[in-house]
């Protein structure tokens, strides 16, 4: 029996993070569509999702999350308050409240909203097609079965990963949450190179785009540290040990590690 047998889940947002989350969930048939309310001030989204996916559209949120069990909050921050105005003391009695909302602490959303059953979760990009990773955790008020219905909401956008505490969810956004962009950073610089070097600008995105996603599927496929795979590719004195030698001597390791605790600095001041 499905954990959400019998439930009905509100998602406060039909963006792309509260869209992918709803076709995963149905594409694993987890949820049927008459358990799905979408609550978006927006009536093209809203005519999108009642189109594609048969769920039920309103734009009104403290009417979507009246007979709530789940309630998912797939807004940006800045609409955070917006939101609270609505349904602020309206979800008590939800089993459990879902966050994706970057930089929002669960006592800021535990106040605000007069309820202790929450997850928080720190999504990235790649989860809008359902390829990202999650690190999520829960108050320990949440039930098993809020948990559950919880771990299987996130893992419809990708991957997920249970941490132990919330000061994690810093680390998290420094690594996976603003990864993406380091990620696109480097395919651009090379991407720049191989143009510098006379590949037209098409050919060089394809030559990147296609080495960085199979490299990274050829790792995780392996099951082997980076490091090893690393190794067996660089013959002594060729030409990726003469790159990774020019690298390493630019500062790359150093440069991304840099960047990474700055991200997390950053995400602990705000």
């Amino acid at each position: 029996m499905s954990a959400f047998s019998g439930k009905n889940v509100t998602f406060i947002g039909g963006g792309m993070m509260g869209t992918a989350m709803i076709g995963g969930m149905l594409k694993n048939n987890l949820l049927r569509s008459e358990q799905i309310t979408v609550s978006d001030p927006s009536a093209e989204r809203g005519n999108h999702l009642t189109t594609t996916y048969s769920v039920t559209h309103t734009t009104d949120n403290a009417e979507a999350v009246k007979h709530a069990d789940v309630v998912v909050l797939a807004v940006k921050p800045q609409f955070f308050d917006a939101v609270v105005a609505d349904i602020g003391g309206r979800v008590s009695d939800a089993e459990v409240v879902v966050s994706i909302m970057a930089g929002v602490t669960i006592a800021t959303m535990s106040e605000k909203l007069e309820f202790m059953h929450i997850v928080r979760s720190i999504p990235n990009t790649p989860a809008s097609i359902g390829r990202g990773i999650s690190a999520w955790l829960g108050t320990e008020s949440v039930s098993e079965d809020g948990l559950e219905m919880a771990r299987l909401l996130l893992e419809s956008l990708g991957e997920t990963i249970q941490v132990p505490e919330e000061r994690y969810m810093d680390m998290a956004t420094a690594v996976s949450g603003s990864g993406p962009g380091y990620v696109f950073l480097f395919m651009e610089a090379m991407m720049d190179a191989a143009v510098h070097m006379g590949f037209s600008r098409s050919d060089a995105e394809k030559l990147v785009m296609h080495t960085v996603s199979g490299a990274a599927a050829y790792a995780m496929d392996s099951g082997q540290h980076v490091a090893v795979l690393r190794n067996q590719v660089t013959s002594p004195g060729g030409t990726t040990a003469e790159g990774l030698y020019h690298m390493e001597k630019n500062g790359l390791r150093s440069a991304v590690a840099r960047g990474i605790w700055g991200a997390f600095q950053r995400s602990v001041a705000l």
